[in-house]
Order: structure tokens, then C-alpha cells, then sequence
């Protein structure tokens, strides 16, 4: 199933999943500057975590949005239309 228009238009899910990812891709960078890795390597652990937590966040907001408009029939997309219509 796809989002409806308004659904796929909200950007605040998104917003925090990106939030989230570059919170846990810094503090990888920092752990692994702890630890006294070098530059390259603290660069290429800090952006694979970064893209796995974004990618593994996108598809659980997605999959998250699409359960809440099945399950609400899309009620917010329903009442925008029946407040324009009548």
C-alpha cells in the first residue's frame, strides 16, 4: 500500500530519523576517536553507522506510516476532502 498525498508529506518523521542518525554517527565518531583510530577509519565507521541507522529508521517510518493509514483509512486525508466538499 501506498502513503496518500498528505501522509507522504509530512517531513517530521523523516526529520527525527535523520536527528536520531546523526546523533548516533557523532557519537560513534566520538567513541572511536576515543579509542585511537585514525582519521579514515573514524570517517568510514561513523558514516556506515550513520546510513544503517538512516536506513534502517527510514524503512521502520515508512513501514510505520503505511500501518497508520491502512489502519486509519486515511481519516485526516478523509476529513480535509469532507470539510472542502461540505
Amino acid at each position: 500500500m501506498k502513503l496518500c498525498n498528505e501522509c507522504r508529506k509530512t517531513p517530521w518523521p523523516f526529520a527525527f530519523a535523520l536527528f536520531i542518525s546523526s546523533v548516533t554517527g557523532f557519537l560513534t565518531w566520538l567513541m572511536l576517536s576515543f579509542g585511537g583510530f585514525n582519521e579514515t577509519e573514524q570517517l568510514i565507521g561513523s558514516a556506515a553507522v550513520f546510513f544503517a541507522s538512516a536506513a534502517t529508521l527510514t524503512h521502520y517510518v515508512l513501514s510505520c506510516m503505511k500501518r497508520h493509514c491502512r489502519q486509519d483509512g486515511c481519516h485526516h486525508h478523509s476529513q480535509h476532502h469532507g470539510t472542502a466538499n461540505g
